[in-house]
């Protein structure tokens, strides 16, 4: 049922979701502050009926008739809200009952333009889901990133997480959310010209955020471990690729629009391994250059040991190798963005 005057309004962005929305919004049915949300989906060029699942639930539809990216659907969500904050989720994610609640109590600070949550693997019924909830692709971005930008400083960071380097807990200031659990006052989206239109899927939300840090930079994006939300990942290696190819493209536009801002995001081992191997290969040593991926994965990428350690399954071991694939599809698709967006800096930011 519509709402009045809601205290947060959430968007739900869909793109041929009919076989999932319904979970995500029956969730949002149950929120223990439903009576003060206001719910928005934008049916961002379904062809499954998405809008007609949707308007089952009795929540707002927007509608667009052509697929126009991830950036521009949360930007009509923001149109459409009423709520002093808009939070954000997927259609194939199922928030926790008190995950409205949670979000509302981190604005009790003063100083906070934003608030997420943590996303957690819903169902784990495959070796890609064990290695999700182990290697959780959505966690957020920690605030250390913010002051080491420099190469040298990143492979740091890159090798302390790679080595299991304890992961922060509890309430704190982060760098950014993944777009999955994330929530902004609405006046800042507004102030910030809301998300940037030529970002159509992959690293939008890392972007939002950034902007949002740089422009007031004495606030806080604030991790509350409360909030939590259930992404229902598919559990394939394909789809394992394809995402993190979308991001590693995602991560190349952010590049291009500010080259001077950072460095691109690329993962080193892929590339180092790779290399080596096919230089063996060249030099006719292609077995040198087997055992070179067979041990050279684990020991560099060593969440195969761990993950078998930790679940005392054997089949963990190949972790290592999905870490070395996920990467190498991030290198792979910040390569085609790179190709893709040269030199264009231009387009409209928001829609």
């Amino acid at each position: 049922m519509p709402v009045d005057s809601p205290s947060i309004t959430v968007v739900v962005c869909s793109l041929n979701g009919a076989g999932t929305i319904g979970s995500c919004l029956d969730a949002l049915a149950r929120q223990t502050v439903r009576a003060r949300t206001q719910v928005v989906v934008v049916d961002d060029g379904s062809t499954d009926g998405t809008a007609d699942v949707a308007r089952r639930f009795g929540v707002e539809v927007v509608v667009h008739e052509q697929n126009r990216g991830i950036s521009a659907a949360r930007n009509s969500g923001i149109r459409a809200a009423l709520a002093p904050i808009v939070a954000f989720t997927d259609d194939d994610c199922v928030p926790t009952e008190s995950w409205l609640e949670q979000l509302i109590a981190g604005y009790d600070r003063d100083d906070v333009v934003a608030v997420g949550g943590p996303i957690e693997v819903h169902r784990v019924t495959s070796l890609v889901h064990r290695f999700l909830v182990d290697n959780n692709p959505l966690a957020p971005l920690e605030l250390e990133l913010a002051d080491r930008t420099s190469l040298p400083d990143r492979l740091v960071l890159y090798a302390r997480r790679m080595w299991g380097s304890p992961a922060p807990v509890g309430e704190r200031a982060v760098y950014s959310f993944a777009g999955a659990n994330m929530s902004f006052r609405r006046d800042v989206l507004e102030q910030l010209g809301c998300f940037d239109s030529r970002m159509t899927f992959g690293a939008d939300d890392e972007y939002i955020c950034r902007r949002a840090r740089e422009r007031y930079p004495d606030r806080l994006l604030w991790f509350t471990p409360e909030a939590v939300v259930r992404h229902d990942f598919v559990g394939t290696f394909r789809d394992l690729f394809r995402r993190n190819f979308a991001y590693g493209r995602g991560h190349a536009r952010t590049y291009r629009l500010e080259p001077d801002h950072r460095w691109p995001t690329v993962f080193p081992v892929p590339i180092v391994v790779t290399v080596l191997a096919l230089a063996l290969a060249l030099a006719g040593r292609r077995r040198l250059g087997g055992l070179l991926i067979a041990l050279g994965v684990p020991v560099l990428l060593p969440q195969g040991v761990l993950g078998a350690i930790r679940h005392r399954r054997l089949s963990c071991l190949l972790f290592s190798y999905l870490r070395f694939a996920e990467e190498g599809a991030h290198n792979a698709g910040m390569l085609a963005g790179l190709v893709r967006y040269w030199p264009d800096r231009s387009g409209s930011r928001g829609q």
